[in-house]
């Protein structure tokens, strides 16, 4: 395996990690106004309040790995894509204040409230956009950016927005009916089902627009006889989305958060199906992105070294903070 490809796989596992690891926090913010002031708001956000900031430590990992790894492809990306990656990092700027401003300043807790229910939907809803200007491609003229300022606001991006927030407020749900107890926990349980319906209507129908592209999507999941070994995603994310509504409906705590964990990774394995070895669909591969093999090489020793490092203290803060929340909580 080539260090281009080795590091493309890097920076996925990263963007992955950050899914998993800031959906749920992400998806918490989103649910926020749907419990009340007062304890049940103060429990929710209690459940994620020692591991928050570091779940973002993969976020700079991928976004510093794209830039070194593939500075083309950060390039083009960036002058693309400014718009909704500015909006992203703003609302993350906004919820985080948010975060600890409201324990602060109890005063004006309604307003931090509001910020950070409101950043975290900005930052999820851009997240998606920009996975859905990434598929639907960008225009490439001489290695560089060739298209027009709005070129990234379509309704198939405004599509993958929406699914992503609802697919985050699934997680959201799901980790607290692991995570918290009482009145809080029983209306997570209630909020999962129809969300769960949501994500899975939304990964019908970014799946199908997906297809009807101008990237040889359907060939790449439909010819034979590769539709042999593409056609158990679909089936695999039927039997975990069902399988997440019975555990549900039994009373389980644990299992309904890892199947969602299960339907993120499925959409992940979709989309390395769709898009590997491009960087930017149509446009640029790893290897026409990479940076020189002398640099992917000298980053991959910090990289090999970093990554360990960032597990281990990342696997320690969740075990020191395992268990139930209590009133008490973090703060």
């Amino acid at each position: 395996m080539d260090l281009a490809t080795v590091w493309a796989l890097l920076i996925l596992f990263a963007v992955f990690a950050y899914v998993v690891m800031d959906g749920f926090d992400l998806g918490i913010g989103i649910l926020f106004p749907a419990f009340p002031p007062g304890r049940g708001r103060d429990q929710a956000i209690n459940s994620v309040a020692p591991v928050w900031d570091g779940n973002e430590t993969w976020l700079v990992f991928g976004g510093g790995g794209l830039l070194a790894a593939f500075p083309l492809a950060y390039g083009v990306i960036m002058t693309a894509l400014y718009p909704p990656v500015v909006a992203m990092l703003l609302a993350l700027v906004f919820r985080g204040v948010a975060f600890e401003a409201r324990w602060r300043d109890p005063a004006h807790r309604p307003w931090w409230d509001l910020a950070f229910t409101v950043g975290s939907t900005v930052a999820a809803f851009a997240q998606g956009v920009i996975l859905g200007a990434l598929l639907q491609g960008i225009a490439v003229e001489d290695r560089m950016y060739a298209g027009g300022w709005l070129d990234w606001l379509t309704p198939f991006s405004l599509l993958t927005g929406a699914s992503v927030v609802v697919g985050y407020a699934l997680l959201g749900a799901t980790w607290l009916v692991w995570k918290t107890t009482g009145d809080t926990q029983a209306r997570a349980r209630r909020m999962a089902p129809p969300l769960g319906a949501g994500l899975l209507a939304g990964i019908v129908a970014v799946s199908l627009a997906t297809l009807g592209l101008e990237f040889d999507y359907w060939n790449r999941w439909t010819r034979y006889p590769v539709v042999l070994l593409t056609a158990q995603v679909p089936l695999l994310t039927a039997i975990l989305a069902y399988a997440s509504w019975r555990a549900l409906r039994r009373g389980r705590e644990l299992a309904p958060f890892l199947l969602t964990l299960g339907l993120f990774a499925l959409t992940f394995a979709g989309l390395c199906i769709s898009m590997f070895p491009y960087v930017v669909p149509r446009a640029l591969t790893v290897h026409d992105a990479a940076a020189p093999d002398a640099s992917l090489g000298f980053m991959l020793v910090g990289a090999v070294v970093l990554v360990p490092v960032i597990l281990a203290y990342t696997g320690w803060a969740y075990w020191v903070f395992r268990g139930k929340v209590g009133d008490e909580g973090y703060h």
